[in-house]
């Protein structure tokens, strides 16, 4: 039973990020911005850790590197978030997971990886696959762009900061740990209030409401599964190959789907199917070298 707990820890946390989008549209239900729930949800957890561990912030200061993992983390949080609460959850969540490609690209500018041809083949899925979501039957593909909704672009936003995230954790890979956990909950907090402030600036951010017992229940219980998530997910990618990691994740996209169907908040359409395939396929084919090689080398 033992061997099988970091898969579940990591069921779990894929499971806590899958269903996020039910709490957080109560959340802007209640008046509460998806936002404002970021910040104050990843305050709470940056408070958290403060107390836990004290001297991480030292650490964090002695790698200005850490400011930009913060930032694309903190964007990645706040571009999701807002995507899942207000659009359609199967589409948001197809195009955010076009993270893989982004990592081809962003691996070989940062990293100097050039792409192989099993990676140019992931591009060429992925961006088949956004072209099945995103564009109307019938319509040419020049006018791709135009398909693209606020939301669709919020979450493509998304998945490319969460490829940058990725890989600034592979560059910054000496650096201890605690610190980038502390830098990417403090930039969760950081990047959603910014935002907020500036959304509210331009009037497409409503401000916080007043605190009534019911939304800050569900707020509360929210933060609390997404640190026991993050928990579980630390606990989990330590104890498993890389690969089986990432594969093991791929699950928020079923959970994310499945919920989201069975609570009337998606359409599951032909298209967006056969696109949330290809986009999906090209997210298998990135596990599958790191998998070979650990074969290998095992």
């Amino acid at each position: 039973m033992q061997n099988y707990l970091p898969v579940f820890a990591l069921l779990f946390n894929a499971f806590v990020w899958g269903v996020s989008w039910w709490p957080f549209r109560h959340l802007h239900a209640a008046g509460l911005h998806p936002l404002w729930a970021t910040a104050l949800m990843y305050l709470l957890a940056l408070v958290t850790l403060l107390v836990l561990l004290p001297g991480a912030w030292r650490q964090a200061l002695r790698s200005p590197g850490l400011w930009l993992l913060a930032v694309s983390a903190g964007l990645t949080n706040v571009c999701f978030n807002w995507a899942v609460t207000v659009g359609d959850v199967v589409r948001v969540v197809l195009l955010f997971y076009l993270m893989p490609a982004w990592s081809v690209l962003l691996a070989w500018r940062v990293l100097g990886e050039v792409p192989t041809p099993l990676a140019l083949l992931r591009l060429v899925l992925a961006f088949t696959g956004v072209v099945l979501v995103v564009l109307p039957p019938g319509v040419p593909l020049s006018q791709l762009a135009q398909g693209l909704s606020a939301v669709d672009l919020l979450a493509v936003t998304g998945g490319f900061t969460f490829a940058l995230t990725n890989v600034m954790l592979r560059r910054l890979h000496q650096v201890p740990e605690q610190a980038r956990m502390l830098a990417m909950f403090g930039g969760g907090a950081l990047m959603a209030a910014l935002v907020a402030v500036t959304g509210m600036a331009v009037g497409i951010v409503t401000p916080v409401p007043p605190v009534a017992t019911g939304w800050v229940l569900l707020a509360l219980g929210l933060a609390t599964a997404f640190l026991l998530g993050n928990y579980a997910l630390q606990y989990g990618a330590a104890r498993l190959a890389a690969g089986t990691t990432a594969l093991v994740m791929l699950t928020e996209v079923v959970f994310a789907s499945t919920s989201s169907w069975l609570l009337d908040a998606a359409a599951l359409q032909e298209r967006t199917l056969v696109g949330g395939a290809c986009i999906m396929l090209a997210a298998l084919l990135a596990v599958v070298p790191a998998r070979r090689r650990l074969t290998q080398t095992g």
